[in-house]
């Protein structure tokens, strides 16, 4: 079976969580920049990628990489690149996204349109055609320049792939699927630790937890772009997938996952929003404040993203807010404290320097990942 370069685009700062997922998929990384990793694999791979990764936004087939300073150079690079291997003569093909970072091209919409315009000229010499009733499945194309250096792929997921299809119902600042599952990852946290989140409004943290707990695959009840791409993905490779998703799943497994937030209606949407994942009966949500957060065993896990003052709230009440996340976690023995936040004192109201600190960009927020780190549990003998 013929070989691909795919890319999985990554939150800023967390490549290694993308990375070691694609290892543990079985693909062979080839490069990893910054948001983005790079790994080859076969039509198989496209599939099982996007129904079984966690943390990325989408599957990029990657189609070509070139140098271009000038629209003249960047029209022959698109030109030449190989569109007929992936578009057939029906096909419908437009360019959804060009992005421009340190180039000396950098209009989107004169790329877009320009790069619309080679893909055609390339494919009417060798479709030997004049027009294309674009009336087939959809091939959408993704370009982006990086320092004059332009990469051409087509996406192959359609819907970012942070829309497993479970969040209907979102709190005022929702983190994304993806972000929440990467974030889990990174800490040592496994499904026979207790994980609590004190703000967990539409339920992410908890769901993405128990979804992992279960081996759900993300992607496993979704739809792709690439399923209607018959010409070199058989349709057999996607059922195939979906069954493998089924037979690993496990959802009759015991944990202690909870979630909690002060206001009730969004305690009722992370319901709803666990019982579509399948989760539902795996996650205990309960209206209740932070300063009441207390549990009578041992190394458990805070992983949470508490109100920044961004948009929710006025910065006058974090002091109080964080100053009861420091109270709350001092009173739990053992315990691991993971909180996404882009409040800068967020350290100074919880009364403890952080082990580790990591920088990571939710959307356009500069947010810090604040890692407390409790002892390991004694290994059982």
């Amino acid at each position: 079976m013929k070989t691909y370069e795919l890319v999985a685009p990554c939150h800023f700062g967390l490549e290694t969580v993308t990375k070691r997922e694609i290892y543990d998929l079985g693909y062979e990384v080839t490069r990893v920049e910054d948001g983005r990793i790079t790994f080859e694999g076969d039509a198989e791979a496209i599939c099982r990628a996007n129904v079984f990764l966690r943390t990325t936004e989408r599957v990029l087939l990657l189609v070509g990489r070139f140098h271009a300073e000038t629209f003249d150079e960047f029209f022959e690079g698109i030109k030449a690149l190989p569109w007929e291997e992936y578009i057939p003569k029906d096909g419908k093909f437009w360019v959804t996204k060009a992005s421009s970072i340190k180039s000396k091209l950098f209009s989107p919409s004169d790329l877009q349109s320009l790069a619309k315009k080679a893909m055609v000229e390339r494919l009417k010499k060798e479709y030997k055609v004049n027009w294309f009733e674009e009336d087939g499945a959809p091939y959408p194309v993704r370009i982006f320049l990086l320092k004059d250096e332009v990469m051409v792929t087509l996406d192959t997921s359609g819907e970012s792939l942070h829309k497993r299809g479970y969040r209907l119902m979102t709190s005022k600042a929702p983190l994304t699927e993806t972000l929440a599952a990467a974030l889990i990852m990174l800490t040592p946290w496994k499904k026979d630790r207790i994980l609590v989140d004190p703000f967990c409004g539409s339920g992410t943290f908890p769901i993405e937890a128990a979804m992992i707990a279960a081996n759900i695959a993300p992607g496993m009840n979704r739809e792709f772009t690439a399923e209607k791409w018959t010409n070199f993905i058989p349709k057999q490779l996607w059922y195939d997938t979906v069954k493998e998703a089924q037979e690993m799943m496990n959802t009759d497994i015991s944990v202690d996952i909870q979630g909690y937030d002060i206001d009730p209606e969004v305690v009722k949407a992370a319901r709803e929003n666990a019982a579509r994942a399948g989760v539902g009966h795996l996650i205990h949500f309960q209206q209740r404040e932070v300063a009441k957060l207390h549990h009578p065993k041992k190394y458990g896990f805070i992983i949470t993203n508490p109100p920044y003052g961004e948009r929710l709230e006025d910065k006058k009440d974090l002091p109080q807010l964080y100053t009861q996340v420091g109270e709350a976690y001092k009173g739990l023995d053992c315990w691991s404290l993971y909180m996404i936040t882009s409040y800068e004192d967020a350290e100074r109201y919880i009364g403890r320097k952080a082990d580790k600190n990591r920088k990571i960009y939710n959307g356009m927020i500069k947010t810090y990942f604040y890692q407390f780190m409790g002892p390991k549990p004694p290994k059982r003998g």
